[in-house]
């Protein structure tokens, strides 16, 4: 587990973390997401031990990261994964790390097996992709087989296969009682891959929350539908305090009834409706609702001539 207290990291006037505060726990995969500027990197690297907090502390299964006497067997992380010598081959970075903990050698060779890079083991990791990077850090944080995985964007540069990988591995290990955490900026990949989000912006927390809730917070009380008599339906909807549009032939967007209120009248009035379905935000866009304030760095659409 993962347990950060009043967590507040300074850079000369710039507070980059203030005063965070949350726990991630084993058995889930928890996703961290904030905007750029929002302090995820900062705050992973505090996790384990790159960054001193300037107040406040954390601790990785009970003990500050350097408290450790074997940290790779406790906590995997892939903070950077061009932080690699390039001159080495693949084997060879892996076998130095797992020197250092006494790791045997069938598991360097288990793990290159297993993040697909059985063919270049042997290469040069100067002359790798963004993508084979990606599954040698990945490598690298599995080597200890830790309790605690922190993943910064580990899907970045990796192909559809590779991210299928990625998102089913991780999946395992959570099941299999780790405690892992991951940040990433495709929010339709977050929404496949974990259980519980933490939501940072301008390093402060947003939300401490799952999935299922984070989106439901979002979501409007809208109402699409469906139906062959859809003039009819609508003249019998709407009201003071309840708007409905016609998007197209055949289909409503309703605001200010329930689907089963809408469903009860239809069904009082013999209409039959093929499709009635509340609206549920999608991950990107409850994220991008509850982060709109938080965002440091806004882009501007330039109008064409």
């Amino acid at each position: 587990m993962i347990d950060a207290r009043g967590l507040v990291k300074c850079y000369g006037d710039k507070v980059a973390v203030d005063d965070l505060t949350f726990e991630v726990k084993p058995g889930i995969v928890t996703g961290f997401l904030g905007p750029n500027g929002s302090g995820k990197s900062t705050t992973m690297r505090m996790i384990i031990g790159l960054d001193a907090p300037t107040k406040g502390s954390v601790t990785v299964n009970g003990r500050a990261y350097a408290d450790h006497p074997a940290p790779l067997h406790e906590v995997g992380a892939l903070l950077e994964a061009r932080a690699v010598h390039t001159g080495r081959s693949a084997r060879n970075h892996l076998m130095v790390l797992a020197a250092t903990t006494g790791i045997p050698k069938r598991r360097v060779d288990d793990l290159i097996d297993l993040v697909g890079l059985t063919d270049v083991a042997s290469k040069r990791v100067g002359g790798f992709s963004l993508g084979m990077g990606q599954r040698l850090g990945i490598a690298s944080a599995l080597l200890g087989d830790p309790a605690t995985l922190i993943l910064d964007e580990p899907v970045n540069g990796l192909d559809p296969e590779g991210i299928l990988w990625i998102r089913n591995l991780l999946r395992s290990l959570a099941h299999e009682g780790r405690t892992i955490f991951v940040s990433s900026h495709l929010m339709s990949e977050m929404a496949l891959t974990a259980d519980h989000l933490i939501v940072i912006g301008r390093g402060r927390l947003i939300a401490d929350v799952s999935v299922a809730d984070f989106t439901r917070q979002a979501s409007s009380d809208l109402v699409n539908v469906r139906t062959p008599e859809a003039e009819r339906l609508r003249a019998l909807l709407v009201g003071n305090t309840v708007h409905v549009t016609a998007t197209s032939p055949g289909r409503l967007e309703v605001i200010g009834l329930t689907s089963d209120e809408i469903g009860d009248i239809a069904q009082a009035n013999s209409i039959a409706i093929h499709e009635l379905v509340p609206h549920q935000a999608s991950l990107e866009e409850a994220f991008m609702e509850l982060t709109r304030d938080s965002v440091e760095y806004h882009t501007t659409v330039r109008a064409s001539a």
